[in-house]
């Protein structure tokens, strides 16, 4: 069918709560279902060029965009960035994990813990930082892995850290409840609803499904008045942190730190594998490029001043728990506000609890923010209905992909206990970072159409091996942890696979503003971190990944194959060539 309406007219203005067919499967306007399917078919013959094709930094900045039909509008600056950066990041994990860990694994050495994965961080937020200026857009890891690596590896990759991350609001609104009755001087179940369902899904929590609708509409409303809350919010809860840290060096004894090993290295790599997830929330603000003013300048500014500042905070924080209270004295489920109990700081818990609650609410903020562009950018791809791309005209925001967003983790955070959340930790993010730094090497040596085939093919053996080596520190690590035969292997060959990417290939592309310095060296020891980190887990970490990737990849071969924007603009053009062949028969 040949329009009738002029290619320089303008489409007509369509209202923004609507629920057509056309919002929900666009790949279905066809002339005929004939049509349709020799357009599929066409598309089938070259599944294998259509799994692994990749799109391009136009069309993720500026096509795809079009398919919110309105603007998110640009009002952040570098210090609205590094302010949800903090806000993002501390939340209760530094006080809970801290003395979970220093008792059970790092022991004194729990600081050392913090340095090891707060380095790890860093060499992500590098890899994250270049791909934010270069390709700044709101769809974050999403859109640099389907630019780099395409669309198969995107999807499983996004779809994985998107699930862990409505997860993970449920648990922290979990966990605001429980600190919120602590404020209150009241047990810890005692705002719950007890039922007859099954353990770990009977006691419901409405409070927790509250404040997660809360932040919802606060970040809903507006960008920047989001932002605003979120000075305010953060600002308190340093304040609280302050606090927390002269208030423990006032207090200290060195003596405590004695014997600053009692676990050895494992013990400190252990704990640095869990107490990475206290960094977590950092990639959100690649996710805000479309509403930042001057990405080129004001996300190098946020992304590296605020994990830099928070990687202090953590040490300083980890130091000084670790110098009022010797490792093994270290309460696991309190352990600041018990430790000022101990010094005869009692009414320093309430302070603790406070804080702990202000970082909670800030993460949830942030991260409504973020997931809700997140879903925005995969829904521009089609992959999933497109309906949740739009942009509402007046608040500049993605109303709708927030509504899926908070509705998915009200309902799991209404049911779920807290146990049970914290079971499904999974690997996703350590492994979407390692697929962030091989996207940056394949970025700087690779680009299609002007690479010659033998230097792909020698990046190719390169990853590989430095992957392939990482993961071999890493088992061998978990299985010998005293032992050392194993690393004149494994580690030999990381440095050696690095080298050669170093000597023997050309960087193809150079950053046009800002780059991660010494590559190949950083990407590839954020892969070889990221790889031992993620051998750190417990193996139902693994299971809960593997089964989620099953899970996605029915839905992918089934439905996002064929419905993304790429494949719809493919078959238009093809429908294109149809129509004006019957056209010149007639």
């Amino acid at each position: 069918m040949v329009s009738t309406r002029d290619n320089n007219e303008p489409e007509p203005q369509r209202g923004y709560w609507r629920w057509s067919k056309q919002d929900f499967l666009p790949e279905e306007s066809f002339q005929s279902w004939n049509n349709y399917l020799v357009a599929l078919s066409q598309t089938q013959l070259r599944f294998k060029d259509r799994l692994f094709s990749r799109s391009d930094e136009a069309t993720e900045t500026q096509e795809l965009t079009k398919q919110s039909e309105n603007d998110m509008k640009r009002c952040l600056n570098w210090w609205d960035l590094i302010w949800f950066g903090f806000g993002a990041v501390i939340g209760a994990g530094i006080f809970v994990l801290t003395g979970q860990e220093a008792h059970d694994h790092a022991g004194s050495a729990i600081v050392l813990s913090y340095v090891a994965s707060g380095f790890s961080a860093m060499l992500s937020v590098f890899c994250y930082t270049e791909f934010a200026v270069e390709v700044p857009s709101a769809g974050g890891s999403f859109a640099y892995l389907r630019v780099e690596l395409g669309d198969f590896v995107a999807f499983i990759t996004a779809a994985n850290i998107l699930l862990e991350s409505i997860i993970g609001n449920a648990a922290v609104a979990r966990a605001w409840t429980s600190y919120f009755t602590t404020l209150l001087n009241r047990p810890n179940d005692s705002l719950r609803i007890r039922t007859n369902l099954t353990e770990g899904y009977n006691l419901l929590d409405p409070i927790a499904s509250g404040v997660l609708v809360i932040a919802a509409a606060i970040a809903m409303i507006s960008t920047k008045k989001t932002s605003y809350l979120n000075w305010i919010a953060s600002a308190i809860n340093t304040t609280v942190i302050i606090f927390v840290i002269v208030a423990g060096f006032a207090h200290a004894d060195t003596s405590n730190l004695k014997p600053f090993l009692p676990y050895g290295a494992k013990g400190v790599f252990q704990a640095a594998a869990i107490v990475y997830f206290a960094y977590g929330g950092f990639d959100s603000i690649a996710t805000l490029a479309e509403e930042t003013k001057n990405p080129s300048r004001d996300i190098p500014i946020g992304l590296v001043g605020s994990m830099s500042l928070i990687t202090v905070i953590y040490c300083l924080m980890a130091l000084s728990l670790s110098m009022m209270q010797k490792y093994t004295d270290i309460d696991t489920g309190a352990a600041f506000s018990v430790a000022f109990q101990k010094v005869g700081m009692k009414w320093a818990k309430y302070v603790v609890a406070f804080g702990a609650l202000k970082g909670m609410t800030t993460v949830l903020l942030v991260g409504t923010l973020s997931q809700g562009r997140y879903i925005t950018h995969i829904a521009r791809c089609h992959i999933i209905p497109p309906w949740f791309a739009l942009v509402h005209p007046k608040t500049g925001t993605p109303i709708n992909a927030t509504l899926l967003i908070t509705t998915s983790g009200a309902i799991i955070a209404f049911f779920t206990g807290l146990d049970v959340l914290a079971s499904l930790l999974s690997v996703s993010t350590l492994f979407v970072f390692m697929m962030m730094s091989i996207a940056l090497l394949v970025r700087r040596y690779y680009v299609s159409g002007i690479t010659p085939r033998e230097s792909l093919l020698k990046l190719v053996i390169f990853l590989v091996l430095i992957v392939a080596s990482s993961m071999g520190i890493s088992a061998y690590w978990g299985l010998r942890s005293n032992g050392w035969f194993g690393y004149t292997v494994t580690v030999p060959v990381w440095f050696l696979a690095t080298l050669g990417m170093s000597l023997f290939l050309t960087q193809q592309r150079v950053p046009r503003v800002w780059g991660v310095p010494l590559v190949p060296w950083l990407p590839s020891l954020s892969i070889a971190t990221n790889v031992f980190l993620m051998g750190s887990l417990e193996y139902k970490s693994f299971i809960r990944f593997g089964a989620c990737t099953v899970i996605m990849l029915i839905y992918y071969f089934f439905f996002g194959l064929h419905a993304t924007y790429d494949m719809a603009h493919q078959r238009k053009k093809f429908q294109s060539k149809v129509d004006y062949a019957e056209s010149e028969t007639i």
